[in-house]
């Protein structure tokens, strides 16, 4: 689930700039590798599309049909392996990143419903995955974004 966060978290805004960690072909093929991807350009490209996809089904503004292009030509077979159950993904090699991310989202969907968010702090883009038993969390910093958010609006309040 890790790299579901850190995809759409990979475009941040810093100090009021967007900084896209796959814009930049060196940067994003470290972010790729880092993942567990190979950094090729296909790869980086597919990457940002899923990203894109990924921002708008979490905000709503898309139905999660639109990860169908997406998965075309990926199969999850099983393998019983003396460990257990194993599932093998088989797709392009470029195109296996961007599916183990969607396959991420669909895992946190089924087992963690509604806590995949975006921060409530509108100056912030970045999304949360809440663990908290109360399901209330609403940044994804409290050191940051819960902070900036409270004094504001304790400003507000006594001014």
């Amino acid at each position: 689930m890790d790299v579901l966060l850190d995809l759409l978290n990979s475009r941040p805004l810093v100090d009021g700039k967007e900084r896209d960690a796959l814009g930049d072909p060196a940067e994003g093929r470290r972010w790729a590798r880092e993942h567990g991807g190979e950094g090729s350009p296909a790869e980086l490209e597919l990457l940002r599309e899923t990203r894109d996809v990924l921002r708008d089904v979490v905000l709503g503004r898309r139905s999660p049909v639109a990860f169908g292009p997406l998965l075309e030509g990926v199969h999850r077979t099983p393998e019983m392996t003396s460990d257990g159950l194993r599932w093998l993904l088989r797709t392009a090699p470029h195109a296996r990143l961007a599916a183990e991310v969607v396959l991420a989202w669909a895992d946190t969907e089924e087992n963690l419903p509604g806590r995949l968010r975006p921060c409530a702090n509108d100056g912030c883009r970045l999304f949360l995955l809440d663990r908290s038993r109360a399901n209330r969390a609403r940044w994804c910093s409290m050191a940051v974004c819960g902070n900036r958010e409270k004094a504001r609006r304790h400003y507000e309040r006594t001014r």
